[in-house]
C-alpha cells in the first residue's frame, strides 16, 4: 500500500501565500519525482508543477515566477510554495508521485486525496 498525505491548503486573500506539503509512505522501492496538479470546478485537472528525482523542474505558465515546488529534506516529501495568489489560482490541489513498488516493474503515478485551495478576499 502506498499513501501521499497533502497539507498546508486553505483560504488566503489575492496576492497572500500559501505552502503545500505532500509526503509519501508506505511500501516503496523507488520514487522518480513528484509534482503537483489542480482542478478547480468545473474544469479538468491540470498540470501546476513537478520535479524529477534527477533535478528537472517543469511548471505550468500561469504559476511560473509565483510558485515554487521543491524536494523535502525527508524522504520522498515535496513542497509547493505558492506566492502571489490570483482568485483564479482557485481548486483542489493534487499531489502526484511517480512510484515502483516491490510488486511492480515500473513506476506508476499515485494521487493524493486533494487539499483545497481559495484565494479570494
Amino acid at each position: 500500500q502506498v499513501q501521499l498525505v497533502e497539507s498546508g491548503g486553505g483560504l488566503v486573500q489575492p496576492g497572500g501565500s500559501l505552502r503545500l506539503s505532500c509526503a509519501a509512505s508506505g511500501s516503496i522501492f523507488s520514487v522518480n519525482g513528484m509534482g503537483w496538479y489542480r482542478q478547480a470546478p468545473g474544469k479538468e485537472r491540470e498540470l501546476v508543477a513537478t520535479f524529477t528525482f534527477s533535478g528537472i523542474t517543469n511548471y505550468a505558465d500561469s504559476v511560473k515566477g509565483r510558485f515554487t515546488i521543491s524536494r523535502g529534506n525527508a524522504k520522498n516529501t515535496a513542497y509547493l510554495q505558492m506566492d502571489s495568489l490570483k482568485p483564479e489560482d482557485t481548486a483542489v490541489y493534487y499531489c502526484n508521485a511517480q512510484i515502483k513498488t516491490p510488486t511492480t516493474l515500473m513506476f506508476v503515478p499515485y494521487w493524493g486525496q486533494g487539499t483545497q485551495v481559495t484565494v479570494s478576499s
